[in-house]
């Protein structure tokens, strides 16, 4: 017996550490599912799954979706026993692993309504951590919130000033299971609700139904040509909508074995998610925000072959999304990885927005990064000064509108622009929001007849879609439109610098007046230096805007970032208005 003992464990252990397939014999069905359970059903008779990989890349758990369907089931027995009934919310920090898979799909089989709450970062510290988990709890409401046993002292003390109960899920996996019946989802049930990126002061909760979801999962699907031979491969965080619907709802509902690396371990060492893609047989799918595609640039030394380390020959699509996505950038990843057999049709623009469940507009496989030049003064809807140069910004193809989703350009009275028109970007389909939870006011503010307002500024050519920033973030100074990419861009290109160290936002002078502010990661400690960065970039920034701006320096790693990772302007704004931002003082 104990030889049979042994065997068995060993048989397990070498099961998990054996990766999922990535191709069997279960027919591929495109998300044509009612409701997530369903999907969940179908997948886990195949032999496809997750991957969960350590910092260094190699596979630490294999989970087949068949073991993670029978984990869910028993999660939604134990919820079910603690008295968890059907639209209870349950609150799940998000971090990439098993336990968080059981959980988000164990609530759904329960009839609850999962709430992916972020891990900390290394911004803000403890208390700003607490306070920001604080906040979503009392949008959401939740019955429980789960954590790893790791996060105690955070997201546990976060539940206790909430007056929620707050539960480690490895003592939770301990609770008895017992067998009972699991309500019956239907397609207009909630599914889940997401809290978007910047989610912090005034969160709000994306309401999203089965049918939603289901509708925009499938047009994944169809806007990717999912094939037989693909395998996804992310480290996108699980609290944001790319990361969730896109690398791990979508991946089980399309029946696709992903590879995860963990989103902490890809910042410390970006150059392993290259690995892991060269590593695996088929085809690849994996996205990431241009600033992931930077880091890799930047960290493969000029001096390395790119051949040497890696093989992306079967990179098939190489997704953009989640920020303003820059073709400089994907130029250099380009020259960085040719010779590892990166193509760079791969490239794979996308715009989607968790409001809009997240796919709204996919690049047709295969067409790469297209790119138009448009005139600075279409960008802000002035007139060029006589005299004043032309000055052209080049605008990223997004790609087509995915199936069911209609794309409008609108005036700001709602009236629908012509092609080539640049205006708020509106669009309608299946896979909407019901609205944000419990905020009729919020839902009423973006919402009217069936269609969303993104908040995003873009425009139509020839059924193509090109998002030129968000409208929010536009800088008005003296009746003048000015977005503060076009500022962020023209530090960039100075020394030293590069994405995510300058951040341009609007302030009012004490004379009452509003002028641009502009934010500056420093990395050197001589003030001579210091002061003359300042006025090198003070000037540039006039020579491209015709502003003067107030030029402010700040320690590295200072400037905040959203869960997805994008520079986070308003939050930056807020903390440098409220002195937390502390810039450094400069002596004349």
């Amino acid at each position: 017996m104990g030889i049979e003992l042994q065997q068995s464990v060993e048989k397990v252990v070498e099961t998990m550490l054996q990766p999922t397939a990535t191709s069997d014999d279960l027919p591929r069905r495109l998300a044509d599912f009612d409701t997530l359970t369903e999907a969940l059903d179908y997948a886990a008779a195949g032999k496809r799954g997750l991957n969960f990989h350590d910092a260094r890349g190699n596979l630490a758990r294999a989970y087949p979706f068949s073991e993670m369907r029978r984990d869910a089931i028993e999660t939604a027995f134990r919820l079910i026993a603690m008295g968890v009934k059907p639209r209870d919310r349950i609150a799940l920090i998000a971090e990439t692993g098993p336990e968080f898979a059981a959980l988000f799909y164990g609530a759904v089989y329960a009839g609850a309504w999962p709430v992916p709450l972020p891990l900390p970062t290394s911004f803000g510290g403890k208390e700003s951590y607490i306070d920001q988990i604080r906040v979503q709890l009392t949008s959401s409401d939740p019955a429980l919130l789960f954590y790893p046993p790791e996060l105690e002292g955070m997201a546990g003390e976060a539940a206790r000033l909430n007056g929620v109960e707050g539960l480690d899920w490895t003592s939770f996996a301990e609770r008895l299971a017992p067998v009972t019946e699991l309500p019956q989802a239907n397609a207009d049930d909630i599914a889940y609700l997401q809290y978007s990126s910047g989610s912090t002061r005034f969160p709000h909760g994306v309401i999203i139904t089965h049918r939603a979801l289901l509708n925009n999962l499938a047009a994944h699907g169809y806007g990717m040509n999912m094939l037989d031979g693909d395998r996804c491969v992310s480290w996108l965080p699980w609290y944001h909508d790319m990361g969730l619907v896109g690398c791990f709802l979508s991946t089980m509902a399309n029946q696709i074995s992903t590879d995860y690396l963990k989103t902490e371990d890809f910042a410390r060492r970006p150059l392993a998610w290259l690995d892991l893609i060269s590593r695996h047989d088929g085809t690849s799918i994996s996205y990431s925000p241009t600033f992931g595609y930077d880091i890799c640039s930047r960290r493969i030394s000029s001096q390395t072959r790119a051949s040497d380390r890696f093989d992306l020959s079967r990179w098939r699509l190489a997704g953009n999304g989640a920020d303003m996505i820059r073709p400089d950038v994907m130029q250099h990843f380009v020259d960085a990885f040719a010779d590892a057999g990166f193509k760079a049709s791969a490239f794979l623009p996308s715009y989607g927005l968790a409001e809009a469940t997240l796919a709204v507009s996919i690049m047709p496989p295969g067409e790469g990064i297209r790119v138009e030049l448009v005139e600075e003064t279409q960008l802000s809807g002035t007139s060029r000064a006589e005299g004043r140069p032309q000055r052209y910004r080049a605008i990223v193809n997004c790609g087509k509108p995915v199936r069911d989703m209609k794309v409008e350009i609108r005036e700001e009275d709602g009236t629908p622009l012509p092609e080539r028109a640049i205006g708020k970007v509106w669009c309608s389909g299946p896979s909407l929001m019901n609205g944000y939870f419990r905020d009729q006011e919020a839902t009423d503010s973006c919402m009217e007849n069936g269609w969303l307002d993104t908040g995003d500024m873009g425009y139509l050519s020839d059924g193509y879609v090109y998002i030129v920033g968000r409208a929010k973030d536009m800088i008005i100074v003296n009746g003048k439109n000015h977005w503060p990419q076009d500022i962020e861009w023209a530090v960039e290109q100075l020394p030293g610098f590069k994405a995510g160290d300058i951040a341009a936002f609007a302030i009012t002078t004490p004379g009452g007046e509003e002028t641009p502010a502009v934010l500056v990661q420093c990395r050197t400690s001589d003030n001579n230096e210091r002061s003359r960065l300042r006025d090198q970039i003070r000037e540039r920034v006039k020579s491209v805007t015709g502003m003067n701006c107030v030029i402010e320096l700040v320690p590295p790693r200072t400037l905040p970032r959203t869960s997805s990772g994008k520079l986070s302007r308003a939050k930056a704004r807020n903390l440098y208005l409220a002195g937390e931002i502390k810039p450094y003082a400069i002596a004349a």
